[in-house]
């Protein structure tokens, strides 16, 4: 099985899912068998990829078949990129785990099992930090951690990397970068200088803020498709490189 990177963070708007639909669009385009799993309950990644939900598809089936996850999974428009879709019954998730056995690993399993037949696996995940995200920080080799450069948002990441130090999960698995930056603001200029002088993980690439990234929401496609020349495209491009480079 390929490796399997999380697009993670317990803040919402940070941009998760756009990182997670323009990564695996240029890990499809670069010739990897790539898979996306949504495991966010709002489903914005099934959302931008045009993907119909399977009626028969719940939360409580995924988890107690691994032919009916299988099935679940649908081909996007884009070669080698399919996608394994999200229902609102994952509001659920974390209850329904809780109820079964090998409940922090249950999730991690099933990636493992769904994802063996691809070169990549992405998972967009929800804001919650839960059993889900424990599952997830289980299964995934490296966590990118999309940070706003604000004080909140750095102050997100950093309760983050306690909770892994406490609850005993590998640090080096996270990998924050910085997300939706206005140059112009001088606080985002000065925590992005604070914050690469004190995150060894820190990766060097960094998202713009940008219109054409909200756009992703109207178009129903990966900003690399559509407007691939954008700055904020050729942004995430160098993070696709600089993720397969570690």
């Amino acid at each position: 099985m390929g490796r399997i990177i999380a697009c993670y963070s317990s803040k919402g708007g940070v941009g998760k899912t756009s990182t997670s639909v323009n990564l695996a669009y240029a890990s499809a385009a670069s010739g990897k068998r790539t898979l996306l799993i949504d495991l966010d309950q709002q489903g914005a990644s099934t959302f931008y990829f045009r993907v119909k939900v399977p009626k028969k598809h719940r939360a409580v089936a995924l988890m107690d078949s691994k032919r009916v996850a299988h099935k679940a999974i649908r081909e996007t428009d884009y070669k080698n990129l399919d996608l394994l879709p999200a229902h609102v019954s994952y509001r659920n998730f974390d209850t329904l785990l809780d109820g079964m056995k090998r409940s922090s690993r249950r999730l991690a399993d099933l990636v493992t099992e769904v994802g063996g037949d691809y070169e990549r696996i992405f998972l967009d995940c929800p804001p919650t930090l839960s059993l889900v995200a424990e599952n997830v920080f289980r299964a995934a080799d490296k966590i990118l951690v999309p940070v706003i450069p604000t004080t909140l948002s750095e102050r997100t990441y950093d309760q983050l990397k306690d909770f892994f130090v406490k609850s005993d999960f590998k640090n080096k698995k996270l990998r924050p970068f910085f997300s939706m930056v206005e140059s112009r603001k001088r606080l985002h200029g000065d925590t992005m200088a604070l914050m690469r002088a004190r995150e060894k993980r820190m990766l060097f690439s960094a998202i713009p803020y940008s219109a054409k990234v909200e756009a992703m929401g109207e178009r129903r496609r990966p900003l690399l498709d559509f407007a691939p020349k954008h700055k904020s495209a050729l942004a995430f491009f160098d993070l696709w490189e600089e993720v397969e480079a570690l």
